[in-house]
Parts: structure tokens; C-alpha cells; sequence
């Protein structure tokens, strides 16, 4: 979908590349949390990222027109549809952004690929395995560009503690450990939103924070192979929530009904290479808001990383002397050493969460310039996916189960 003209000098070269280039045209079905940071994210990229094709914010769409105007308005998508499938219907459409509850991922990205439009998905790409492979597969026989917005995969210090494992500078690794806790839902009179029901939602932390620190995992280690699981659900049944609260499928109303995900997850897993692995996801750790950390030992070195700090990397090194050993911190923001930050502010001038959006959404935009899918992709969320499955399925059988 791009002209690149590699005659000449590199500037030319990079001037000519960014005239050609095709801009293009996005969706956005959703307009709640996800589709806010993914519309301030198309907002940007182009104003931070010199060389990212344009996006072109055609048109969001939402089941309730009101709300999906208001973040037209706020954002600058050109136009509104309350129906997806008259989004997939339009010509002037190239990319689809799908950030909807879990239940409308598989319907909404096998019927986008149909229609020739690449796809970017929010996690978990699907609500079980067998969704995600379908999704994969309709997207393999389209031929269309697709990604997975995975997003911690763009943090500076996430991206630094890649290059030091593949560097060699932890050694072999032993031990991935990670954590991700919230406390939003502590409240037993919280309403039961569509993240607590299973037939939208697909699983509760597992798929919501879980997800992510598997993909965190096999990012920075490698593929986790086999797994042993608890699941619990600690308040099993919240009220309705009331009817201005409905979103995307919700049910409204009065009264009370069944939580059936799960509340908090806790698993091990083998991975590649002998490591071991450990994974602890929660919404009910009080004073926790978004608390993603995770800790990865090697026989050389280790490295310690906390979302709520996402500029720093801890580490230690068993090659100091040993009267200098401890961990140091490293500032994930000098320009041309870490990944992406020399587009934005200067050494020291932290960035925050809102700009791993911006830099998933910058390499699904260049993926779709030069026609090949980003990384992660849906083959990334499909592995993701069926981690997820053995983890369910070794809860209920209390016995190790193979991820596929």
C-alpha cells in the first residue's frame, strides 16, 4: 500500500518515502476506555513519528450515537455509525480498530478480513483458542495486515530488557516471576459490568491483566509450554448495573446477578529453555491500581520492571565487583539508545502510559504501509489465547495441562 523510492540519497530517499507513502483510512468500533486511548493515539503518531503514514480518522463507531459523536468530537474522527457492519461496508475504509468487549472480536475481525480491511485487535485477540485460530486463519487466507494490541511490548525499558536478554547480559535465565494487580472491583456493591460476565467478557484477570504478562513472558523469555493453575471467584454474585451504564452488549437493570469469571488467577509455567515461570493477576489487592511488575533471573543478572515506573529498569549484575554489587536503576529515555523515545521529549522528561498507545498503533500503521503484519500479530494471539485455555483447564482438572 506504499510507494517507497530508495533512489538517491538517504534524505531524499526519506523525503520521497514520506510523499509517497499511502495514507490511510481507519475505523474505530469502540469508544469507551480502549477507544479513547486508541484515538488519542491515531491523534498523535503523526505529530510525534515524522515518518508514520497519515491516519486517516474516518469514522468511529458506537451503539450509542451520543457517546460516540462526543468522542468524534473530541478526538476528530469525521464521521459516526452505531452499526459495524456498516463500517465494513464502506469503501473508504482500509483498517479496522476493534476495541469492544471480548465477544465481538471473533465476529467483527473474520468479517472485517472478508471485506479486505486489515485489523488491528484489542487482547485477548479471541475469547477462547478456537476464536483466536479462526480469526488467524481468516486473516491468513485474506491476506490482510493484523495486529494485536499487546502494548506493554512498546514500553522504552520493556524494549531495552529484550535487547539486554538477547545481548546475553542475564545469562542463562531461571525464573520469570510477574504480577499484575488491580483493586477496582474490592467493592461487593460494584455493579456486574460486562467484565464480570463470561459470555462477553470470555474469562475475568486472566484474560484482562493475565493476558498480558503472557505475552510479556514469551516476548522476553520464550513460550510457555505447560501450566498449573487456581482460579477464584471471591464475590459471586453484584448487582445489575443501572441502565445509563450499558455498554456494548451490558445487561441493564435492577436487581442481582451471577459474577462467572474469575476475580484472580495464579499460575506456574514451563518454559522454554528450563526457566520457570510464575504469574499472579488480581482486582482485589486494595491500594494496588495498576500494578504490572515483573522480575526475570538469569545466572548472570537480573532485571526488576514496574509498569508505575515504566521510564526505569532495575538491575543487577554478577560481574561488578562484588563490593559494588546491588541493583541500579536505568532511565529507559535517552534518544537514539531506547526505543522510540528521541521522538518525543528530552532525556529525562519521562513518558507515560498513553504513548505505548501511540507507538502500537505507529508499527500497525507502518505494517499496513509495507502490506506484512507487525509484531505481535494473530499468530501472538492465538499462542496467547491457548495459554490462557490450559490455565482454565488446569484449574479444573488440578493437574498440569499442555498450552497446545
Amino acid at each position: 500500500m506504499a510507494d517507497w523510492n530508495t533512489e538517491g540519497t538517504e534524505n531524499n530517499t526519506r523525503k520521497n518515502a514520506e510523499k509517497t507513502m499511502k495514507d490511510i483510512n481507519v475505523a474505530l468500533i469502540g469508544y469507551k476506555f480502549m477507544g479513547k486511548a486508541h484515538s488519542y493515539a491515531y491523534s498523535t503518531v503523526g505529530k510525534i513519528f515524522s515518518d508514520c503514514p497519515t491516519p486517516r480518522m474516518k469514522v468511529i463507531c458506537g451503539r450509542d450515537r451520543a457517546g460516540a459523536e462526543a468522542m468524534a468530537s473530541r478526538f476528530g474522527w469525521e464521521s459516526v455509525e452505531t452499526s459495524w457492519e456498516r463500517v465494513l461496508e464502506r469503501k473508504d475504509v482500509d483498517a479496522v480498530d476493534i476495541s469492544t468487549p471480548g465477544h465481538l472480536h471473533k465476529t467483527i475481525a473474520v468479517a472485517a478480513a472478508k471485506a479486505g480491511k486489515h485489523v488491528l485487535c484489542e487482547k485477548p485477540l479471541g475469547n477462547t483458542g478456537d476464536e483466536a485460530k479462526e480469526m488467524l486463519e481468516a486473516a491468513i487466507r485474506a491476506k490482510i495486515v493484523h495486529g494485536v494490541v499487546f502494548n506493554y511490548r512498546r514500553v522504552p525499558a520493556i524494549m531495552l530488557a529484550k535487547r539486554m536478554i538477547e545481548d546475553g547480559r542475564l545469562g542463562k535465565i531461571y525464573h520469570f516471576r510477574a504480577r499484575y494487580l488491580q483493586d477496582w472491583i474490592v467493592d461487593p456493591q460494584f455493579p456486574r459490568v460486562w467484565r464480570l460476565d463470561k459470555s462477553q467478557a470470555g474469562s475475568g484477570t486472566l484474560g484482562d491483566l493475565g493476558a498480558h504478562i503472557v505475552d510479556l513472558c514469551r516476548y522476553l523469555v520464550g513460550e510457555v509450554n505447560e501450566v498449573t493453575a487456581l482460579l477464584e471467584t471471591f464475590i459471586k454474585e453484584r448487582p445489575l448495573p443501572a441502565a445509563d451504564q450499558g455498554a456494548w452488549g451490558s445487561t441493564t437493570g435492577g436487581g442481582m446477578a451471577p459474577v462467572t469469571v474469575d476475580d484472580c488467577a495464579l499460575f506456574l509455567g514451563k518454559l522454554d529453555g528450563g526457566a520457570v515461570g510464575s504469574f499472579e493477576v488480581t482486582r482485589f489487592a486494595l491500594g494496588r491500581k495498576n500494578h504490572n511488575t515483573l522480575e526475570i533471573n538469569g545466572s548472570k543478572g537480573s532485571l526488576v520492571f514496574d509498569l508505575e515506573r515504566l521510564n526505569e529498569l532495575q538491575y543487577y549484575s554478577q560481574d561488578d565487583a562484588p563490593d559494588a554489587r546491588g541493583f541500579r536503576t536505568i532511565f529507559a529515555t535517552e534518544g537514539g539508545q531506547h526505543a522510540y523515545v528521541d521522538n518525543w521529549w528530552p532525556p529525562g522528561h519521562m513518558i507515560g502510559w498513553e504513548h505505548t498507545q501511540t507507538h502500537t498503533i505507529y508499527e500497525f500503521l507502518k505494517a499496513v504501509a509495507k502490506g506484512e503484519p507487525p509484531e505481535p500479530n494473530f499468530h501472538d494471539g492465538y499462542r496467547n489465547n491457548m495459554i490462557l485455555d490450559a490455565v482454565e483447564k488446569s484449574a479444573a482438572s488440578g493437574k498440569w495441562e499442555r498450552t497446545g
